[in-house]
């Protein structure tokens, strides 16, 4: 198996540039999540790491074609400024930002693109953008929330809490971000708090289920990027008008 390095920020200009032009690197992820509160018991970073952590390991299964790039930590946040620690940009600044990404990575040579998203408030305002990106790029350019590739019957059989798709994932810090995070990074969950709250779901959660979990959400987007390598996955790009 290849062992070529997935991060883009670990490479040289040179390693860059050489696996550029030799046609090994196809298609790069820019993740984009939040900080935010995450009730009492989780820590407020859970969506930049577990939007980070499906990126690295869809990367890891599919290099040396897929880099990882530079996102976005902090997100379109507003509604959790009442909890103080929680970062906001304004949607203005981020979508400004996240268009500049893109277009750094499309100048770099890339021509398959996927922002990752792992924060709920970044959907609408990218999904309202997103026809112009395309017209502006010409490229096949994607935006996924990482727990879109999920089924109801994908949480019916994993989670206890009753949750369905698509209005009740990925929630916020109940039992599915809490499964996820038990799983990947137990050390940013308070258990001695998440009873200490009105919402008893995160109570429910497991490392066992969020496992599972994460096993599903890396191996379907493994396979979206991989379509989008492969030209079965391509984005329509709006027609200019006549």
């Amino acid at each position: 198996m290849s062992t070529a390095e997935i991060l883009q920020r670990k490479l040289t200009r040179r390693e860059f540039r050489e696996r550029m032009q030799a046609g090994q690197l196809k298609a790069c992820i820019i993740p984009v999540a939040a900080i935010e509160q995450h009730l009492e018991h989780l820590a407020m970073e859970h969506d930049w790491r577990s939007v980070c952590h499906v990126a690295v390991a869809v990367a890891q299964r599919l290099q040396p074609r897929v880099l990882v790039a530079e996102g976005l930590m902090a997100g379109i946040s507003e509604h959790h400024m009442r909890h103080p620690g929680t970062l906001s940009l304004r949607p203005g600044t981020f979508l400004a930002v996240l268009s500049d990404l893109i277009d750094s990575e499309i100048r770099a040579g890339f021509r398959h693109v996927l922002v990752l998203n792992g924060h709920g408030g970044n959907t609408a305002p990218c999904q309202g953008i997103w026809e112009q990106l395309l017209r502006l790029h010409q490229v096949n350019l994607h935006f996924l929330s990482y727990w879109d590739v999920l089924t109801e019957a994908d949480a019916q059989e994993i989670l206890k809490s009753g949750h369905r798709l698509p209005q009740d994932l990925p929630g916020h810090a109940q039992e599915f971000e809490t499964a996820f995070a038990l799983a990947a990074f137990p050390e940013n969950v308070r258990t001695s708090l998440w009873t200490d709250q009105p919402d008893p779901t995160p109570s429910q959660a497991t490392a066992h289920a969020g496992q599972a979990l994460i096993d599903r959400i890396v191996e379907r987007v493994t396979n979206y990027v991989a379509e989008m390598i492969n030209g079965s996955r391509t984005s329509m790009v709006p027609p200019y008008f006549p």
